[in-house]
């Protein structure tokens, strides 16, 4: 039962990245991202890890994803010229993403199959909350911080952007 889920996972998982880079509408590819992520975090509660599934879904899909669609539609980015614009360049990124898709699907299939060695008992703790936190607060309590200080930047600086009246022209 549990592979059949994560095939279905990986399968949502890979089809909306899909269709995120190939949607022309930027809302669309957001809310497909969002659809991404939330896919992402079944395959992480399926790995037991779980802390990690609901910050991806509260922080990833929630949070972040809402101020690029903030952004998204405060700039109205579909009226703009992109930058990957030239055929030669999408084709090559393209080519190389599918590679990239290609070698993890690879790598699936030999976790699947056998081919790779399994994982230890003692990785079963590494996920939860308490191992999280732990590191978080102990090692790595300088960047939370400074990454909860930008965080707090950027929604005071958007929020600055769109209540700022644009003079009028004359």
């Amino acid at each position: 039962m549990v592979t059949y889920l994560f095939f279905l996972l990986a399968t949502l998982a890979v089809g909306s990245a899909l269709a995120t880079i190939m949607s022309r509408s930027t809302v669309n590819s957001a809310l497909f991202l969002v659809l991404n992520m939330v896919s992402l975090a079944g395959v992480y509660l399926l790995l037991k890890a779980q802390f990690l599934a609901i910050i991806q879904i509260l922080v990833y899909a929630g949070a972040i994803m809402v101020l690029f669609l903030f952004v998204i539609m405060l700039l109205n980015v579909d009226d703009e010229q992109t930058i990957f614009s030239k055929k030669t360049f999408r084709n090559a990124f393209g080519f190389l993403l599918g590679g990239i898709v290609a070698g993890q699907l690879f790598y699936a299939i030999a976790g699947y199959t056998g081919v790779l060695p399994d994982i230890s008992a003692e990785m079963t703790s590494v996920g939860t909350v308490e191992a999280i936190g732990k590191t978080m607060f102990t090692e790595y309590l300088f960047p939370f911080e400074v990454t909860a200080i930008l965080l707090t930047v950027a929604v005071v600086g958007a929020l600055f952007i769109a209540q700022r009246n644009p003079k009028s022209q004359n």
